[in-house]
């Protein structure tokens, strides 16, 4: 009797056994699941790019349906915290990489069992775990890093004998008086480089944000909670106002009484300016290269890295980015991290991602791939120095900083009062 009893329990336990061993072996297929639907809601990226990923993840996951739907950016926060408010809403969403303090609450952070916080530093470049993790948990996974860089106009530099694009500051400032053309009136008739205003320079906030982490600059203290690119800093044993700096050197470019004056608010808008050759570079980002592209396909243009300071031991540059995370309002949050640690986590899918982008890297070990890619190279290896700072409200504070570049040009302010003005806003904002 107790030997069948036995045979029964072996019998009834080696399945259960097996099936666990199968589960858990690399390369089998998804364990008996309940199945699950979850939305995933996007930004910029086409049905198109998800749905052969979401095929391929469903080959191995067939228990979790993904349906994806790209929303458009004016409107995706608003219809995001809409739907959040509601109890609605998607499963998983983009998350800009400046929005975790403010939806710090509102997301699931990555299980440690799906999302290894160590795996997550080796895998991704610095500037994603500083943006992306709190207290040694992951909110999100980028599947690109993006980058200011310096695109210029070939030809016009070429006419003005310029053989190659400006590595350092002090380079630019001497080519941008190299190109710059002024009638007798004083009026630009070329631009060496649209910067110098706010409103009419696309991302002008974020290279005067990037001016100033070059410079050493803390812009924002997490720990005390203020805005302190008003205050001095210490280099070598001397006090220099860096913020005010920053914005001197950025607002000159607009200021008639200096030598590197080549632009103003009656200027057509800085892409478009370039786009027409009315202009000999601009600071942006990646995406903007097919845009170009199709609209001016006559334009000899290249793009370089972006110019440092000239006594600099380290490069900076400037992050701008999107990652994967995962709503509080999911019940289902462990397949939709699972799901995006397939996708981000997982270097085969993140290259097919890249490659049906075209977008740069944010995977520390796609990046040498990358490096010799004529469009992306310079992208992808300005990820590794990329750098951003703590923003509690980006859409305010962008406003609040493009209002102290624009009291400066107008006169109405002095730059060290622009700047205490523009720090005690961000300061209040952060309350």
């Amino acid at each position: 009797m107790k030997k069948n009893k036995s045979i029964i329990l072996y019998g009834f336990f080696v399945p259960i056994f097996i099936f666990g061993l199968a589960a858990a072996l690399p390369g089998c297929k998804e364990p008996l699941q309940e199945e699950v639907s979850l939305e995933f809601w996007g930004v910029y990226d086409d049905s198109d790019v998800f749905s052969q990923l979401i095929d391929k993840f469903n080959e191995e996951f067939p228990r979790t349906r993904i349906t994806y739907y790209k929303k458009t950016y004016e409107t995706y926060e608003k219809d995001l915290l809409e739907a959040m408010v509601t109890g609605r809403g998607p499963d998983i969403f983009m998350l800009h990489n400046t929005w975790l303090p403010r939806y710090g609450d509102r997301i699931s952070f990555a299980p440690e069992s799906i999302v290894s916080f160590r795996q997550f530093q080796t895998d991704f470049v610095d500037v994603v775990i500083n943006d992306f993790s709190l207290n040694s948990a992951v909110a999100a996974l980028p599947m690109s890093v993006d980058t200011l860089a310096l695109y210029y106009n070939k030809d016009i530099f070429n006419t003005a004998s310029i053989p190659q694009s400006p590595l350092t500051w002090d380079e630019f400032l001497d080519d941008v008086e190299k190109i710059t053309v002024k009638d007798d009136k004083d009026n630009i008739i070329l631009a060496g480089a649209a910067l110098g205003t706010a409103r009419n320079i696309n991302r002008s906030t974020d290279i005067l944000s990037l001016l100033m982490l070059q410079s050493g600059l803390e812009i924002f203290n997490t720990e005390s909670g203020q805005a302190t690119f008003n205050e001095p800093i210490s280099v070598n044993g001397e006090r220099y106002r860096v913020g005010e700096r920053a914005l001197e050197f950025y607002t000159d470019f607009a200021n008639p009484l200096k030598s590197v004056y080549t632009w103003n608010d009656l200027m057509h808008y800085s892409i478009d300016a370039f786009y027409e050759g009315k202009t000999a570079t601009m600071l942006n980002y990646s995406y903007h290269i097919p845009t170009i592209r199709a609209k001016a396909s006559y334009l000899n243009f290249g793009v370089a890295a972006m110019p440092q300071i000239k006594t600099a031991s380290k490069s900076v540059n400037y992050a701008n980015y999107w990652g994967l995370t995962v709503s509080r309002n999911s019940p289902a949050p462990d397949r939709a991290w699972q799901f995006i640690n397939w996708l981000a986590g997982n270097k085969e899918n993140a290259r097919m991602y890249l490659e049906l982008t075209e977008k740069p890297s944010a995977r520390r070990d796609l990046i040498l791939e990358q490096a010799s890619d004529p469009d992306l190279g310079i992208f992808a290896e300005q990820a590794l120095t990329a750098r951003s700072w703590y923003q509690v409200d980006n859409r305010s504070i962008e406003q609040i900083l493009a209002d102290m570049i624009e009291s400066v040009v107008a006169g109405k302010t002095t730059i060290e009062e622009a700047v205490n003005k523009a720090s005690n806003q961000i300061t209040l904002l952060a309350k």
